[in-house]
């Protein structure tokens, strides 16, 4: 792809998933690997954006690299949002971000996982953490959307840990351009 040239969109299939008891089952923390999960209260945008970026290049993540500073603060220093990193040997590996919509309901906004820490049989025991922060708000209700540029098993995942798909609908994502990607690695 050439300097500035815009790719098509992508035509995807969102399916809207949802929970409504929380999960009973535990998981193990996989041997050998040294693993910390912590909030980040005021997330730093630049940090926010590295995570971002790292957990959903290869899916297309596109919305929040696209906000400017003013939106994204907006956005993540709501205190109704919560942002939370997975470290895995020391460096971060993943996060997760909720919204609390409403008293009953909860938002899993973002889920995923750096590259490093796939295969080291996290993932599993990382959404199962996820939902249980989600279910510590104590809602009626826990939502999560994905649709079909995410991990091939995402949908799969979701509904082995309790979610049911409850609508979909398709939706164009728009691919960032190579000068979307200089612009935003230049403003780190």
């Amino acid at each position: 792809m050439a300097k500035g040239t815009v790719m098509e969109p992508l035509a995807v299939r969102v399916t809207e998933l949802e929970m409504t008891v929380a999960p009973k089952q535990s998981l193990p923390v996989p041997v050998n690997i040294q693993t910390a999960i912590m909030r980040v209260p005021e997330i730093p945008l630049s940090f926010y954006r590295f995570l971002y970026l790292r957990v959903g290049r290869r899916w297309n993540w596109v919305d929040r690299l696209r906000m400017s500073d003013a939106e994204l603060a907006a956005v993540l220093h709501d205190k109704r949002n919560a942002v939370t990193v997975l470290y895995v040997n020391g460096a971060p590996a993943g996060f997760f971000e909720l919204l609390q919509v409403d008293e009953d309901t909860v938002e899993l906004s973002h889920f995923g996982m750096f590259e490093h820490a796939l295969g080291l049989g996290l993932g599993k025991w990382f959404l199962l953490q996820t939902l249980y922060a989600a279910w510590s708000l104590n809602p009626k209700t826990v939502r999560v959307a994905t649709n079909t540029l995410d991990h091939p098993r995402a949908l799969q995942l979701y509904q082995r840990f309790g979610f049911s798909p409850v609508s979909t609908h398709d939706a164009l994502v728009q691919p960032l351009s190579n000068d979307e990607l200089l612009a935003f690695a230049l403003s780190l």
